[in-house]
């Protein structure tokens, strides 16, 4: 029972803080300090959620004890079976149910929730790298489509022979970081290129970051000193192309206060006819741009304390490779091979990951000695 009284602590331990975050939302003072409000709000949600938690589980231990009780003193054999049948499925349920606690129990990623910025590069291998990077371009819009969430490209560099060099997304939805995070790193293919004329395998590679959309009041952007140039946008033909000053470029100098430094930042944004809606995007480029570089101190300073094989955070790792002629799949963070190539190329993603977050949360259970 040792077990139970560690995780009942715990959970009585939040009960006075779920009480005062309650309060707190209400408060319309603190419903006008936006930033505090919307962090408030999502504490009382995972703190909800842990409450609904501790109900049942203080009511199956409860269930378990008058059980154990009436096998123990009660003659009557009706009341036994019931006793027995009580018994049978609290013990059932409990472990699940204390499993499921301690996974609430682990402080979730706060960036999990966010939308993302989702950047694939072709990398090694020419040609190859762009249409591979193409390809994985498909496959992530295919799984966007099939969790109900918007992709949209903010800038998109063509390769030669198809595919991309570069291609930039946001992508919105419920947990979307949450989600794709796991997809950050190297991908790495092993196939006959369309452009090999001796059949041979060349293994090629392109590079994926996924990074956590930033709130406009994570930032801090003095837009005065934004300097704006407009240019013609290229593209297919048509009336419009090339008469219309619609892209945009930003420059913006800002400093590093990890290392003090000035660097300057330069982003186009050439997607959308309308200069007003390509501002609008560059300028949420900016932001996510300065919000990944001032986190990434803070997902340094978490990766050195907690080196999950899953997600390290280290983009230049080597995370997965597909193998075209043995149609075979490996995520060597885990381990993880199947060999429906073709169906994961067409968006069917979602096994891979639901493995790599058991493992995590796995590993971040070990941490926690829970």
């Amino acid at each position: 029972m040792a077990e139970n009284n560690t995780i009942l602590e715990k959970l009585e331990g939040l009960v006075a803080r779920y009480e005062e975050v309650s309060t707190l939302i209400t408060d319309p003072s603190v419903i006008a300090d936006q930033k505090r409000y919307v962090k408030l709000t999502k504490e009382y949600k995972e703190l909800d959620d842990l409450m609904k938690a501790r109900k049942e589980y203080i009511q199956l231990l409860g269930n378990l004890n008058e059980a154990k009780d009436i096998l123990a003193h009660e003659s009557d054999p009706d009341m036994k079976e019931m006793a027995r049948e009580e018994l049978e499925i609290s013990q059932n349920r409990l472990p699940d149910l204390e499993e499921e606690i301690k996974l609430l129990l682990i402080p979730a990623d706060p960036e999990d929730d966010r939308n993302a910025v989702l950047e694939i590069r072709g990398g090694t291998g020419g040609d190859e790298a762009a249409i591979f990077a193409g390809d994985l371009f498909r496959m992530y819009s295919k799984y966007c489509e099939t969790k109900g969430w918007k992709l949209e490209i903010s800038s998109a560099n063509e390769g030669a022979a198809g595919g991309f060099k570069e291609i930039v997304c946001s992508v919105t939805g419920e947990k979307v970081y949450g989600t794709l995070k796991y997809e950050s790193g190297v991908h790495r293919v092993q196939r006959v290129p369309a452009t090999e004329t001796q059949g041979r395998v060349h293994t090629s590679a392109a590079s994926v970051a996924v990074l956590p959309e930033a709130e406009p009041f994570d930032v801090e952007i003095n837009e005065g000193e934004i300097k704006w140039d407009t240019f013609r946008s290229g593209g297919a033909g048509g009336q419009n192309v090339n008469k219309v000053e619609s892209g945009v470029r930003l420059r913006y100098n800002w400093k590093n206060p990890n290392t003090g430094a000035v660097e300057e930042i330069l982003i186009e944004c050439t997607e959308t006819r309308d200069q007003p809606k390509n501002k609008e995007r560059a300028l949420s480029r900016l932001r996510t741009f300065i919000y990944d570089k001032e986190h990434q101190k803070y997902v340094d300073d978490i990766a050195s304390r907690r080196k999950t094989m899953v997600s390290t955070g280290d983009r230049s790792a080597k995370i997965r490779t597909y193998n075209y002629p043995q149609g075979r799949i490996t995520d060597h963070r885990i381990n993880y091979t199947i060999y429906n190539l073709a169906s994961f190329m067409d968006g069917n993603i979602q096994d891979c990951i639901d493995h790599l977050i058991v493992a995590e949360n796995a590993e971040r259970l070990k941490e926690s000695e829970l």
